[in-house]
């Protein structure tokens, strides 16, 4: 395995030479614990920054939040001059979203830089407008020769590790940054909604962890502004909001959005919540996570509400991103039989089915917030994954799995691989049917990489009935480690535009490469 590693093109470094100083502008709000109201009089200001989510070749979603109600202007530019720059009147921010709002942009040329700022005005005087925060992203290509680089991973703030300012907050954000990727798909557990922030965590060695607190993230997020709270706490980050102003993303969400292993119907058995419907509590956050992310499958671009969606980014590449968290049955051995409902539940199943076979890119991600063959318990009995161990024939959860990969084998598609995180450690795994209790598949690989910013985790066995290989693994032997402990993980991929190699690079905080893997397209089995 090769372990060279090709800078960012010479054509997109010119585009982004001057731009990528652009959002380093931008600011701590001034009162970032504190309600609109409360801000100081004068011109709305967009202090927690801007980000882009779900661009195509022609459309992408750009957001931002005002520090009181304001309405959202967005220009756009080819250039970062802003000469004869295109306008675009976006909605009224007010306590309806907690001042959130997000401007859909159409009719934008592929394969380009877009330069674009964001501007606040006085609903009342629209004269009066704020500095405006600029942001940028390419929007995706029509022809296959462009080369394609993206990064995933997640876990933001878990276990009550949040932003150390004696540590320069969320450094992995600002590395991934000057990888200069195409996009950033953040595979879930983007809030730990069930794990609040403390001003300080004394470490094994007798060292200080210090926090950067929010009253909000002091406690578990029931109500509706704790989660608001919540999702906006990672933005006073510096990091991550000049992150979001270079790099545009696409979003799912998992369990730590709401509580540890949620599932519908769930009644919640923690002493901390006096809200003990987890139905309640997921609605809250997804309304929640639909004001803090441009996602064009949520309110206000689509009134269905979903997180699952197909995102294109060219003939090369197919983003299918998953929701395994709101569709799923109750979390149990998993050991049925019969199991219709599974993780994805029938309607997203048949979804992702039809999208595959639909599917002409080279390559088809499967961006999965968890792993198929890692064995994921909830509790001594029960399984929060797919895997429950049982090396045999499908049952429970696995019984939706192998339909699906059953799918892909019948309707050679080709070019399928997952990306997940969920367990926070990374690794790889190769599974084929030679080494599997289900034949009825073709051999594929699943890379996790994660956290971000969170505890690391001891590595689980493996379920057999896909037959896994770890062909890598890097885990802490203990749990919850801190991120001074163990450094935090994401990983990269790269597909070439000549020939439509793809390489996956699981890489480490400080920008070391653990592990690499070359595919090469339209084979099956590799």
């Amino acid at each position: 395995m090769s372990q060279r590693e090709p800078s960012p093109s010479p054509r997109r470094r010119s585009v982004l030479r001057g731009s990528l100083a652009v959002p380093a502008a931008l600011t701590v709000p001034a009162l970032a614990g504190a309600a609109p109201s409360l801000a100081l009089a004068g011109r709305p200001e967009a202090g927690w920054g801007v980000q882009a989510g779900d661009v195509t070749a022609h459309a992408g979603l750009v957001w931002t939040r005002s520090d009181r109600p304001a309405r959202m202007i967005v220009e756009t530019s080819a250039t970062e001059s802003f000469r004869n720059p295109r306008r675009w009147h976006g909605p009224l921010l007010g306590p309806d979203t907690d001042f959130t709002g997000t401007t859909r942009l159409h009719g934008l040329p592929a394969g380009e830089q877009i330069h674009y700022r964001v501007l606040l005005a006085d609903p009342d005087d629209p004269r009066r407008a704020g500095r405006p925060v600029g942001g940028t992203f390419r929007t995706t290509p029509k022809g296959r020769k462009e080369d394609v680089r993206f990064l995933w991973s997640g876990d933001i703030a878990g276990q009550g590790w949040g932003i150390n300012p004696d540590r320069g907050g969320y450094r992995i954000f600002e590395e991934m940054r000057r990888r200069d990727p195409d996009f950033f798909l953040c595979s879930g557990d983007n809030i730990y909604a069930d794990s609040p922030i403390l001003p300080s965590v004394t470490l094994t060695d007798g060292s200080v962890w210090r926090n950067v607190t929010t009253e909000e993230k002091s406690k578990v997020a029931e109500t509706l502004a704790e989660f608001r709270g919540a999702f906006r706490y990672n933005l006073l980050d510096e990091n991550l909001r000049r992150f979001n102003a270079q790099v545009p993303s696409i979003v799912q969400w998992d369990d730590h959005e709401v509580h540890n292993n949620w599932y519908p119907g769930q009644i919640l058995d923690d002493q901390r919540y006096t809200e003990k419907s987890v139905d309640v509590l997921a609605r809250r956050s997804l309304r929640a996570f639909s004001e803090y992310f441009p996602v064009s499958t949520l309110p206000p671009g689509d009134e269905d509400g979903r997180v699952y969606r197909v995102m294109r980014h060219g003939p090369l590449l197919d983003v299918f991103v998953l929701d395994m968290r709101t569709y799923r049955n109750a979390n149990s051995p998993g050991r049925q039989p019969d199991d219709t409902t599974g993780i994805l539940g029938a309607r997203q199943l048949a979804w992702l089915k039809r999208e595959l076979s639909r599917s002409r890119a080279v390559w088809k991600v499967i961006a999965s917030d968890m792993p198929l063959g890692i064995v994921v318990s909830d509790g001594r009995v029960n399984f929060e994954a797919v895997g429950q161990g049982d090396p045999g024939a499908p049952l429970g959860r696995e019984l939706q799995i192998a339909e699906l990969l059953r799918h892909i084998k019948h309707g050679k598609i080709t070019g399928t691989l997952w990306l997940t995180t969920d367990v926070h450690y990374t690794s790889a795994q190769h599974y084929d049917p030679s080494r599997a209790g289900f034949k009825d598949f073709a051999p594929f690989w699943e890379f996790v990489s994660g956290p971000l910013a969170a505890g690391g985790f001891p590595a689980t066995q493996l379920d057999g009935t896909f037959g896994p290989e770890q062909k890598f693994i890097k885990a802490p032997s203990r749990a919850n480690t801190s991120p001074v402990e163990t450094p935090q993980y994401f990983g990269e991929v790269d597909i070439d535009g000549g020939s439509g190699e793809l390489t996956v690079r699981l890489r480490q905080e400080g920008g070391g490469v653990l592990f690499t893997q070359v595919l090469q397209p339209g084979r099956v089995g590799q």
